[in-house]
């Protein structure tokens, strides 16, 4: 239809545009003609109008061609007039169809006019009651709102008569005194459980009296006379049951950790003493103080004594140092000695004390000692008496803090003044053995004790040993180094001659080091010390020195290489069976070992194949400096050493074997000296082919007399010793 329509549209214009075109082409031009009639009056029509706008005719003249429909007829020339009728009369149909349909549903309409009419006057209805319900619910809100005013105003009213009931409730509750509070602290026995709770509301009563006396409050005074006279009565009941606890420790052999441990349920007693009654509490804080200190110094003055009883007879003394020798002779008077003074320069199983099984194992019972006749050395009873001090510390220091409500400076102070006298006796009791000490493994163990301990007590939470273990380790240190430095001294004063007759085994002193130095660097470890590291430095240079002082007392070169292996071997096994494989110690006497291992296989080689040697060197130097030429007058020498080798090579490694096998106690030594005597000898004798390999001597008649390289390693290797 609508297509329709612009086809009709665009037609009509079409034909209004002939029509014009036909009339100008009858009439000709304007004025021109025999009957020149009246303008025609078009209005809108008039296309000479300056209303007109053709811009626009023309836009819709050219939407109209662009239609399909008018391309379409403009191609196959339709005549636009009898086109244009044509539409008007389908158009003309179109709407008398339309008015039909109309006429036929004239009933619906009417109907439907009829229920809109209904619907209207429903609505209006509704409105007039919606409108009624809006004015009532404004006058509600307003009701609402006068509601919601007064309704805050009795809460407001309601929370101030809240908290004054609150307020005068709290008063009234603190200065009433119930009865039962009464019958409690007048009659029942401190140690039930209704006592402590009363006695608690009976501190809570009495802070909250004060309180509101220092505001003025005129009602305090009613009950003030009551609480006096019952806080009169908990304090000397309270009194009178912490007295007979403290009394109670002093019984003879009485564990007094136990009355101990059960006041701790009753620390609120205390506490109440000291906010109602700071004199009594002093008291009682004095009674303590006294008893308990009076009780470790007895207990520890009676413990170190019956724990020094079974300490090892033999101890060191001040003659037996590591440069002394075994056999020097001692006065008349004098004391017999230890059986082996190496016991003392050894660790053994002594090290075992430091380990955290036996560290914290426990402690000695002299009586059970002495009865077993057991005996153990000095750092096993320090670490017995040590470890029963840091208990007891630890769990008095605790008491303390919990029971007597301290902190600080002044739990510090406290525990001092029960501890103290335990403490200043034990530092008097070490000091005075020390000043006659000389077992340097022995004090150097007491002071990783100590060191352990101390870190046991950190983790405890107990600062308050903190001096004393500094105290303890200013005794220690200075002792430790005296006595290493007492050592040194007797290791750099000692004269080889004095030592008797000389043997090329390990010397006694240099065993003596070995095993004192890898004891003090396997237990230095765990808390390295720099200051015992230099003092070890020291020693070895000294210990080092004797050595080469006692090597030179031997004649031979060979008998003081000899002994220089045997004894840096001996000494290079035993630091590293307990110091670690990189430690400086082992890495000295590992280059000296290597140093002196060399130049002894070359002192072995030289007798045998001495003259192969020097010459081997002289010709590789000659062919060096290019004067290889020279070698031509060698034949008769190389004749000579080529026969010689050959016929004396297997009996000279059989000798030699059989000499290293004799001079070396350590056979794992003297199996690789042999091992790397043989692979010497092959090397040489291998650089000895090679020369004779040159032109100046290769056409040598005696060449055809040299043994095959790999004959002569298979050879060497049936010398070679299996342990």
């Amino acid at each position: 239809m609508a297509a329709a329509a612009t086809m009709a549209a665009a037609a009509r214009e079409l034909v209004l545009r002939a029509g014009a075109s036909d009339m100008e082409e009858e009439e000709g031009p304007l004025g021109e003609g025999p009957g020149l009639q009246e303008p025609l009056q078009l209005g809108e029509l008039d296309i000479t109008s300056d209303e007109f706008i053709l811009d626009e005719v023309d836009i819709h003249i050219q939407a109209n061609l662009e239609d399909e429909l008018v391309k379409e007829a403009l191609k196959t020339g339709v005549d636009l007039r009898h086109y244009s009728k044509q539409v008007e009369l389908e158009l003309q149909q179109i709407e008398q169809k339309s008015i039909r349909d109309y006429i036929q549903e004239s009933e619906n309409i009417a109907s439907l006019h009829n229920q809109i009419t209904a619907c209207d006057a429903v609505l209006e209805r509704m409105e007039q009651m919606l409108g009624a319900f809006q004015s009532d619910l404004s006058s509600i809100s307003s009701e609402i709102r006068t509601l919601q005013e007064q309704s805050g105003a009795m809460n407001i009213r309601l929370r101030n008569r809240q908290a004054v009931r609150g307020k005068l409730g709290e008063l009234v509750d603190g200065l009433v005194v119930p009865s039962a509070l009464v019958t409690a602290i007048l009659e029942a026995p401190v140690t039930e459980p209704r006592f402590l709770e009363q006695l608690q509301e009976l501190d809570a009563k009495a802070a909250a009296v004060r309180e509101q006396e220092a505001r003025g409050t005129a009602a305090c005074a009613d009950v003030r006379g009551v609480l006096d006279r019952l806080r009169v009565k908990a304090v000397t009941k309270i009194r009178e049951f912490i007295l007979q606890k403290i009394y109670s420790f002093r019984k003879p052999m009485t564990n007094y950790q136990i009355p101990q441990t059960a006041l701790l349920k009753y620390r609120f007693f205390y506490q109440f003493l000291l906010g109602n009654e700071r004199a009594t509490a002093k008291e009682i804080r004095d009674e303590y103080v006294e008893t308990l200190s009076k009780i470790y110094l007895s207990y520890y003055r009676s413990y170190l004594g019956r724990l020094m009883k079974v300490q090892y007879e033999e101890v060191a003394e001040k003659d037996d140092l590591m440069g002394v020798e075994d056999t020097a002779k001692k006065g008349f008077f004098s004391k017999p000695s230890l059986r082996s003074r190496n016991t003392i320069f050894t660790l053994g199983t002594r090290g075992s004390v430091i380990t955290p099984t036996e560290l914290e194992a426990p402690i000695l019972v002299p009586h059970t000692a002495q009865r077993g006749e057991q005996r153990y050395p000095f750092e096993a009873l320090f670490r017995s008496q040590h470890y029963a001090l840091l208990d007891n510390s630890c769990r008095e220091y605790l008491f303390i803090c919990e029971f007597f409500i301290v902190s600080g400076p002044a739990a510090h102070d406290l525990f001092h003044a029960v501890m103290g006298r335990t403490l200043s006796m034990t530092l008097k009791h070490l000091e005075s053995y020390l000043a006659d000490c000389y077992d340097a493994i022995a004090v150097f163990l007491c002071i990783h004790i100590v060191l352990r301990f101390r870190n046991i007590a950190a983790k405890r939470d107990v600062p308050a040993l903190d001096r004393y273990w500094e105290q303890v380790l200013a005794l220690l240190w200075p002792r430790f180094e005296l006595i290493l430095e007492m050592n040194v001294q007797s290791v750099r004063s000692t004269d080889p001659q004095r030592l008797g007759g000389l043997d090329t085994r390990p010397h006694y002193i240099t065993r003596r080091y070995a095993e004192f130095s890898s004891a003090l660097v396997s237990i230095n470890q765990t808390f390295p010390n720099e200051r015992t590291m230099q003092l070890l430095g020291q020693l070895q240079v000294e210990v080092e020195n004797f050595v080469l002082r006692v090597a030179a007392e031997f004649s031979s070169r060979k008998e003081q290489l000899v002994f220089l292996i045997n004894n840096y071997d001996m000494m290079l096994g035993v630091l590293m069976e307990r110091a670690a494989d990189d430690s400086k110690e082992v890495e000295s006497f590992q280059q000296l070992l290597n140093a002196r291992t060399q130049e002894f296989i070359e002192e072995l080689l030289s007798p045998p194949f001495g003259g192969l040697v020097a010459f081997v060197k002289e010709a590789e130097a000659l062919i060096e400096r290019g004067q290889a030429e020279r070698l031509r007058g060698e034949e008769a020498r190389v004749t000579q050493l080529i026969r010689g080798f050959g016929s004396s090579w297997k009996s000279s490694v059989e000798s030699l074997s059989q000499d290293v096998m004799r001079s070396f106690t350590n056979f794992r030594n003297g199996t690789s000296i042999i091992q790397g005597a043989l692979t010497q000898l092959i090397q040489l004798y291998h650089r000895f082919h090679r020369i004779l390999s040159q032109p100046q001597l290769r056409a040598l008649p005696a060449r055809a007399e040299l043994i095959n390289i790999h004959h002569l390693m298979v050879e060497l290797k049936k010398h070679k010793p299996n342990f």
